[in-house]
């Protein structure tokens, strides 16, 4: 039977036993004997010292919040080790999920239109140039939507409107003036639409 730690001059079980009942100073000796230990302990498993740090802290907050659980054992510093150690073993799961999740949402990034910033833009500038057609005045609007939109040549707007072509060409020139203000934060994009 492994021999109990004596931590300033108290039996470890007698600080365990104190510890079960909610005496903090019980608490805060076994946490100042034994977390410097924990922590290089856990830095063989992390990385990190702040991940080492927070893995035994959390594991105290933890022995602290259910210290009314606590069974007597044979040994606790056995105990704290292996608890430590299956901490760290968790978070180095998670932190492989965790990576394995973040190499899958940038490998679909690349490859799907969801994640296409320029998807956003160009649906954004086509709602942009939408409203700018609505304020056009009625007859500019529709000379403009049969060029630009449905593609229309002048002179087949012109004879289906039954105006001339040069009243065709001064509602176009109208639309762009009062489209390229409504629109002036796309103006590079708007000559690949328009």
């Amino acid at each position: 039977m492994p021999s109990m730690q004596i931590i300033n001059g108290v039996s470890e079980r007698d600080l365990i036993v104190r510890l079960k009942e909610g005496d903090q100073t019980a608490f805060q000796l076994l946490f100042h004997f034994y977390y410097p230990g924990l922590v290089i302990y856990a830095s063989q498993f992390t990385t990190r010292t702040a991940d080492s740090e927070e893995i035994v802290q959390d594991f105290f907050v933890r022995l602290w919040s259910k210290h009314n659980q606590i069974t007597l054992c044979d040994s606790f510093k056995n105990y704290f080790f292996s608890s430590i150690k299956n901490a760290c073993l968790d978070f180095l799961k998670h932190q492989k999920v965790e990576k394995r999740y973040v190499n899958e949402m940038m490998e679909l990034s690349k490859n799907h239109l969801a994640y296409d910033v320029d998807l956003f833009v160009v649906s954004e500038l086509q709602e942009k140039l939408k409203q700018g057609i609505d304020l056009l005045p009625e007859k500019c609007r529709q000379v403009f939507v049969m060029s630009r939109i449905e593609g229309l040549k002048n002179e087949e707007i012109a004879e289906k409107l039954n105006i001339s072509k040069r009243t065709v060409e001064t509602q176009i020139s109208k639309a762009l003036k009062v489209l390229r203000v409504e629109l002036k934060d796309y103006l590079g994009l708007l000559f690949f639409i328009i």
